[in-house]
């Protein structure tokens, strides 16, 4: 994808949706943490079903903590893996008291040293928690970093790489969310919506479907 349509394919995301935000409920920085964790090959819906009643019962890590295995299991049984989450998410609980004063630590160093953290999910909480200018690269992010030719890339890693020297400095910060947005509703993985797609003239990916039966 050229200069050109890079900044106006982000120009036209940005005056559609110009404050993009996370589809996953939290209000606070703990919050968010837990929901990303827990996020990790399920869906958005389905986290935030189980962290309503989890948050009111447990919304901080000492909380958590006084949930137990247990406790916490029978709250997040319904999303997958639950059992190795609930795992990671104390152990997490026990560094954030016993390292951090209770509180999520705001750098990458910190958060990815916590259980069952990785790159992806401490880039979620960089960006959405501290408006840091970092790219989550998930499944959408990777599939249409190659589809539309804005960020080609094998790994996850280099796709992120390639975004944050193509995306123009304005529209870093929104960036994920509008390609993760985009990719879950639009630019879909088996079928993209094309005929719908408003940034469809400045992608690169050229046998573009132009109804639901193509």
């Amino acid at each position: 994808m050229k200069r050109a349509d890079i900044e106006a394919f982000f120009a036209t995301l940005a005056a559609a949706n110009p404050h993009p935000q996370t589809e996953l409920e939290y209000a606070s920085v703990f919050e968010l943490l837990t929901a990303v964790l827990l996020s990790a090959q399920a869906t958005d819906v389905s986290v935030n079903k189980a962290t309503r009643s989890l948050f009111v019962l447990a919304n901080t890590p000492q909380k958590m903590l006084d949930l137990g295995l247990e406790g916490l299991e029978a709250q997040i049984k319904t999303i997958g893996l639950y059992h190795s989450k609930a795992r990671h998410l104390l152990q997490t609980c026990q560094i954030l008291v016993a390292q951090h004063g209770g509180q999520v630590p705001r750098t990458r160093e910190a958060l990815q040293a916590l259980p069952g953290v990785g790159r992806k999910t401490a880039n979620v909480v960089l960006n959405v928690a501290f408006g840091e200018p970092t790219m989550a690269v998930d499944t959408h992010i990777f599939r249409l970093g190659n589809r539309t030719g804005l960020a080609p890339g094998k790994t996850p890693l280099e796709v992120e790489q390639q975004l944050l020297k193509r995306v123009p400095a304005a529209y870093l910060v929104h960036a994920h969310h509008w390609l993760i947005l985009h990719g879950r509703y639009i630019c879909q993985a088996r079928a993209p919506h094309c005929w719908q797609c408003a940034v469809a003239s400045h992608c690169d990916f050229k046998p573009k479907t132009t109804s639901k039966s193509s």
